[in-house]
């Protein structure tokens, strides 16, 4: 099926807002990056954040298939998907153009946790925790809810520091970190 107008905008708007920022992006600029009229953009969205909304929920689906699946596709065992997940981070770190979690600049970007951004951010992150927590279950591991958040604590630690630039390898490092944790919940 062909992309509407209104899907074509919302997908470069998301590589335009994770290039350079939800303030820093105004209406011209998306206007001159997407060659989309402000006439049509309001046409779909009456708000650059009902845009910014769309775009979240665009890279949501977009990152957590990715992630799911590629986690799916490094290992069988839920326990050994667990520590994939960091393999899968270090592919995304070393893709050209990584910029960081969108989820995390938004929500530093709109910092009213009853903000809509905010509460979108939020959500995806949440979302990350209930399918942590399943594959945390699935491995017989003692206490899953909390591993999974521990995990996903070492998880955004990488996202982190992979766009700081501060150390070599945050993915494995967070990696090993993560063997040792899930060693120590054995049942």
């Amino acid at each position: 099926m062909r992309p509407t107008k209104r899907d074509e905008l919302v997908q470069k708007a998301l590589q335009i807002f994770y290039q350079h920022g939800f303030h820093a992006t105004g209406m011209d600029m998306l206007v001159k990056e997407t060659g989309i009229s402000k006439t049509s953009m309001y046409k779909h969205f009456r708000t650059k954040e009902d845009l910014i909304l769309a775009v979240l929920r665009l890279r949501d689906e977009y990152f957590r298939n990715w992630l799911y699946r590629r986690i799916e596709e490094l290992a069988k065992d839920p326990k050994d998907q667990l520590i994939a997940m960091f393999d899968a981070l270090e592919e995304w770190f070393d893709e050209p153009g990584y910029k960081g979690c969108m989820f995390i600049k938004a929500s530093s970007e709109y910092q009213d946790p009853t903000h809509p951004i905010h509460k979108q951010s939020a959500d995806h992150k949440r979302m990350l925790e209930r399918h942590f927590t399943a594959i945390a279950e699935k491995a017989n591991l003692s206490g899953p809810s909390a591993i999974a958040r521990q995990l996903l604590l070492l998880k955004e630690g990488a996202i982190v520091s992979a766009h700081l630039g501060h150390t070599e390898n945050p993915a494995q490092d967070a990696k090993r970190a993560a063997m040792t944790l899930i060693e120590s919940s054995m049942r």
